[in-house]
């Protein structure tokens, strides 16, 4: 288990650029089962959980060519669908999150799928019933062994149909489109997901030959298709490391450019850093944040205490919560921080207590921040990052810490941000990866 160890205090200075989107990242690679062609891929981001899922299409006989930085092609001509029964792949599907959406190409493709019940981040919650609802919906079969913790599902006669998601699950979402692309007939999903990411899947696919319509909106209509053929395809930036780099210059003091952010994908994220005090200056595609000595939190027009929660796209993404939530620890006045999708995201704020932030945890669910108006420095302490997200805003917080701070579990943060200890050290800071 690697740590970090990090001297804070020091203001940053310079510019960086944003890996390409992890959340992106997952759907693409597993998008590129659906067919024999080629598919090549560009700011493909080199961090933990896309290299395990590039190491899992690997072993399931998809071609892989690495063709430079952040620069792949795929061609999954020779996939080995009998290494579904294998425990080797068990083994990896599990250890991975994003696993689960194989399921749609392979069933779209090959008329059947297994996957085990799929790891990640340990964050509370995190169903599967809309992807299998979906599958259900479009004709499939499936059986849970509880046992082996093994999903396995029969798609051979996919067909077309109209289905209102539960949840507009993000995942749930891609893995139903790519099963549905290739299905007979024609299928509307209402109450989809209509995140970037989910509207980048769409624009590729249908570049492949789907016929996907109501790309943006959360009403989607599919024609199916017979076959899908080879593409070319770039990732965006990832927006939340791109908010992670906001809240890290304000908490910092650091005056700090942002490259090519594509800030028209951004949604709510610069409106929001904005209500937390956070000055920005958009310069062509590049966000630069100057050093602020304050940052004072709004409140709402009646004066009363802002809250800041997480919605579906495209209100606020909930992968920025906890940085909201660090950096409003040395803002100038009090935010409520509502994570209304995962009950164990906020259970991290006991290191930030510890480091002299002022917290009050009312539930699972929600956080009162007191901002310190930087009156009182938090102080570095030894900690251990209980997932990818909140291990990002505890290395902010030991940036801006007085003392040396120790991160423990450092792979949580590997899982999601690309280098991230060089790229900031780069910058000016001071973090030694042990």
């Amino acid at each position: 288990m690697a740590s970090f160890v990090i001297e804070g205090g020091t203001k940053l200075n310079g510019e960086i650029t944003p890996q390409g989107a992890k959340n992106e990242a997952l759907q693409i690679l597993c998008a590129v089962l659906i067919t024999s062609e080629p598919v090549t891929l560009h700011k493909v981001p080199d961090i933990r959980d896309v290299n395990k899922l590039i190491e899992l299409l690997g072993a399931m006989g998809v071609e892989v060519q690495f063709l430079g930085v952040e620069s792949y092609r795929f061609c999954a001509k020779n996939v080995n669908i009998d290494y579904l029964e294998t425990e080797e792949f068990r083994t990896k599907a599990s250890s991975l999150r994003g696993s689960v959406m194989i399921l749609g190409p392979l069933l779209a493709r090959f008329g059947k799928a297994k996957i085990s019940k799929p790891g990640g981040d340990k964050i509370g919650r995190r169903r599967l019933d809309t992807h299998f609802i979906g599958f259900q919906k479009l004709g499939a079969r499936f059986l849970y062994e509880a046992e082996t913790g093994m999903y396995h599902i029969d798609a051979s006669q996919l067909k077309g149909t109209y289905m209102l998601l539960e949840e507009a699950s993000v995942t749930g979402t891609a893995n139903i489109l790519m099963a549905a692309v290739m299905a007979k007939g024609k299928t509307t999903i209402y109450n989809a997901a209509c995140e970037p990411y989910l509207q980048q899947l769409c624009a590729m696919l249908n570049r492949m030959g789907a016929k996907i319509t109501g790309v943006g909106s959360n009403l989607l209509h599919i024609e199916g298709v017979d076959s899908l053929g080879g593409t070319e395809h770039t990732m965006l930036p990832d927006m939340i490391e791109i908010g992670s780099f906001i809240g890290m210059a304000a908490m910092t003091q650091s005056e700090i450019t942002i490259k090519d952010c594509r800030i028209d994908q951004l949604g709510l994220i610069p409106d929001t850093f904005r209500k937390m005090g956070v000055q920005m200056e958009f310069r062509g595609d590049d966000i630069f944040v100057p050093g602020q000595d304050h940052y004072e939190i709004e409140t709402f027009i009646d004066g009363s205490i802002m809250t800041i929660s997480d919605a579906i796209w495209p209100g606020l993404t909930p992968d920025l919560l906890s940085i909201i939530l660090v950096m409003a620890t040395q803002a100038k006045g009090t935010v409520l921080v509502h994570q209304k999708m995962f009950e164990s995201r906020l259970f991290f704020v006991d290191k930030l207590i510890d480091m002299g932030a002022q917290i009050i945890l009312c539930d699972p669910h929600r956080a009162t921040i007191i901002g310190l108006n930087r009156q009182q420095k938090l102080k570095g302490i030894r900690m251990t990052s209980p997932d990818i997200r909140a291990g990002q805003a505890l290395l902010i917080a030991a940036l801006s810490a007085e003392g040396t701070s120790v991160i423990d579990n450092v792979e949580q943060i590997d899982r999601g941000y690309q280098h991230i200890d060089q790229r900031l050290n780069a910058l000016g800071a001071k973090i030694q990866r042990q």
